[in-house]
C-alpha cells in the first residue's frame, strides 16, 4: 500500500491529480503499521530490532518487485546484492534466536 501511495503519482494519473486523497490513505497504513510492529514484538518476545529489521527488508524486497513489474526499471548488479543482502537479514532474524 505504501508503494503505491508514495510512487502511484509516476503510474496513474488518478493519484497524480488527488495528491490529498492519497495523503489520507496513511491513516489506514500507520494503522496496519500499529498493529504489525504489536505482533512483531509480541512474536520476538518484546523485542524490538528483530521486527524492525523484517520490516525493513521486507519493504526493500516489495520495492524491488513493484519498482520491476510495474514500472519496468532493470536491477543492476549494486540492486541485486542489496536484495540478496535484504533476504539475508530476513533468514537471520526469523531463524536465529
Amino acid at each position: 500500500m505504501v508503494w503505491f501511495q508514495l510512487n502511484g503519482q509516476f503510474l496513474f494519473e488518478f493519484f497524480k491529480r488527488n495528491q490529498f486523497l492519497m495523503a489520507l490513505m496513511g491513516v489506514p497504513i500507520s494503522y496496519l503499521f500499529l498493529n504489525a510492529t504489536k505482533y512483531g514484538v509480541t512474536y520476538f518476545e518484546g523485542q524490538l530490532w528483530p521486527q524492525r529489521m523484517l520490516g525493513f527488508t521486507s519493504g526493500i524486497l516489495i520495492f524491488t518487485v513493484l519498482a520491476y513489474y510495474m514500472k519496468g526499471e532493470s536491477m543492476s548488479l549494486k540492486t541485486m546484492i542489496s536484495v540478496f543482502l535484504a533476504f539475508v537479514i530476513v533468514v537471520l532474524q526469523v531463524f536465529m534466536k
